[in-house]
C-alpha cells in the first residue's frame, strides 16, 4: 500500500445518464433445468457409472448424491436411462447427466439501458443480479435477459456486412459481483467484443508496471470509476493498494476464492477519499481499478483495514472472515449435490458498492465517450444528496 498526494481533486464524472429505455422478462418460478455430456475414455480399464462421476465430478455432489441422481434415472448411457450404479461403460459411450429443474433464489429483472449504439449497449445493473450463469443461478442473470430481447441492428449501409459481424444478442465482456450494481459494458457485434475484450486484458496486464498519473483518463482506453462505502475512517485522502490477488481452497466454492495473496496476480486500485462520515464511523471513496482481479475492490479495501460495510465475506487483510475446512458427512441436497455451504460465500450480497462511471474509447468509431450511471442515495455525498432535494 503506497499513501501519495495530489494537487489535483479526484477525478468527477458529468451528470449521469437517464435511461433510455427499461427492459426484462419476468423470471418463471422454475429454469428449465441443464443437461451435461461428456464423451468416455477408458485410459486403463473401463469404469463403472458410479466411478466415473464420483472421480470425476465430486466438486458437484458427494458420491452419496450421485447414486441419488443415478438411481433417480437422471443419467443416460448412449441415449438410454441407466439406473445400475455398477453399468460399466464403454470406450466412446455419451453419458449425460440430466440436472432437474429447480427454482433458482430470488433475483431483479429489469434493466435500464443507458447508452446504446450498433456496436455496443451499457445497462445499469440492479445489485443482487448476476451476470452470467453460476452456481445456483443458470437462468436468473444479466445474460439471459439479454438473449430473450429481440435486438435489431441500425444500419444503412452495407447491410449484409453489417449483419455479419453482429451477434444473436449482446455479451457482457466483463463482469460485475452479483451484490455490485452499475455500469455493464455489452458488446452487439464481434468486432466489438474483441476489442473491448482487448481494453480489458491491457488494462490488467499493464496494472504490474502503472504508475501515479493525474491524467490517466487521457491515456487508457478504458477507465473505470467505483463508489464503495467502507467501515473505519481512512485518513489518508488518496491511497494506492498493489496488494496481489490469488486464489485459496475454499469449501463451498469450487474453483477457489480470490483473497490478498502474495503470490497473487499483480492487481492495482486507486482510492480517493470523498466524505468522512465520523458519527458513524465509515468512509465514502472513489475507487478506480487499473487491474481486474475477481472481488478486486473488495478485497484490497478489506486488505488495508476497511472492508466495504456489510460485505458478508471479507474482514481486514483481505481474507475470509470465516475458512473452515469440507466436513462433508455425506448428506446432500434435493438435488444431489452439496448443501449450501453455511459460511458466506462471493455470491452473498449486503455490501456497497457501485460502478459508478466509466470513459471509454469507442471500439469502432475510437471517439472517447463518457458513461455514468446513477448513484444509490446511500453511495451520495451530502452535497449530490443536497442537489437532489
Amino acid at each position: 500500500m503506497e499513501h501519495w498526494t495530489s494537487d489535483q481533486s479526484p477525478p468527477r464524472p458529468p451528470p449521469c445518464n437517464p435511461p433510455l429505455y427499461t427492459f426484462g422478462r419476468p423470471w418463471p418460478e422454475f429454469n428449465d433445468g441443464l443437461s451435461y455430456t461428456d464423451l468416455i475414455k477408458c485410459s486403463t480399464s473401463a469404469p463403472t457409472l458410479i466411478d466415473f462421476y464420483a472421480s470425476n465430478y465430486n466438486n458437484s455432489a458427494p458420491i452419496e448424491g450421485w447414486l441419488h441422481r443415478i438411481r433417480n434415472g437422471q443419467i443416460a448411457v448412449d441415449g438410454k436411462v441407466v439406473k445400475d450404479p455398477d453399468f460399466i461403460l464403454r470406450e466412446g459411450s455419451k453419458v449425460i447427466y440430466h440436472r432437474l429443474p429447480w427454482k433458482e433464489p430470488s433475483a431483479p429483472y429489469l434493466l435500464d439501458v443507458l447508452y446504446e449504439d450498433d456496436d455496443i449497449v451499457v445497462i445499469n445493473k440492479p445489485s443482487g443480479l448476476q451476470v452470467l450463469p453460476g452456481g445456483l443461478f443458470q437462468q436468473r442473470t444479466v445474460l439471459t435477459q439479454l438473449q430473450w430481447r429481440e435486438w435489431r441492428v441500425k444500419t444503412l449501409s452495407p447491410p449484409s456486412a453489417k449483419r455479419k459481424a453482429s451477434q444473436a444478442h449482446p455479451v457482457p465482456v466483463h463482469r460485475l459481483g452479483r451484490g455490485t450494481s452499475g455500469l455493464l459494458l455489452c458488446a452487439k457485434t464481434k468486432v466489438a467484443k474483441v476489442r473491448l475484450a482487448s481494453y480489458f486484458a491491457e488494462k490488467t496486464a499493464n496494472a504490474a508496471s502503472d504508475r501515479i498519473e493525474s491524467e490517466f483518463c487521457n491515456t487508457r482506453q478504458i477507465s473505470k470509476f467505483y463508489r464503495a462505502l467502507v467501515t473505519g475512517i481512512i485518513e489518508d485522502d488518496e491511497v494506492m493498494i498493489t496488494q496481489p490477488i490469488g486464489l485459496v481452497k475454499y469449501h463451498g466454492v469450487a474453483q477457489g476464492l480470490y483473497v490478498a495473496s502474495s503470490t497473487g496476480k499483480s492487481a492495482m486500485s486507486k482510492v480517493h477519499v470523498l466524505e468522512r462520515e465520523l458519527q458513524r464511523n465509515q468512509t465514502l471513496v472513489q475507487v478506480e481499478i487499473q487491474s481486474g482481479r475477481p472481488h478486486q475492490i473488495r478485497i484490497h479495501l478489506a486488505y488495508i483495514g476497511h472492508p466495504l460495510l456489510g460485505d458478508p465475506l471479507y474482514c481486514d487483510g483481505g481474507v475470509p472472515k470465516i475458512c473452515t475446512t469440507d466436513s462433508s458427512n455425506g448428506s446432500f441436497a434435493e438435488d444431489g449435490g452439496y448443501e449450501k455451504p453455511v459460511q458466506p460465500v462471493p455470491g452473498d450480497c449486503g455490501y456497497h458498492l457501485h460502478a459508478h462511471w466509466l470513459v471509454l474509447c469507442h471500439p469502432t468509431s475510437n471517439e472517447r465517450i463518457t458513461m455514468v450511471a446513477p448513484l444509490p442515495s446511500l453511495l451520495q455525498t451530502q452535497a449530490e444528496r443536497s442537489l437532489e432535494t
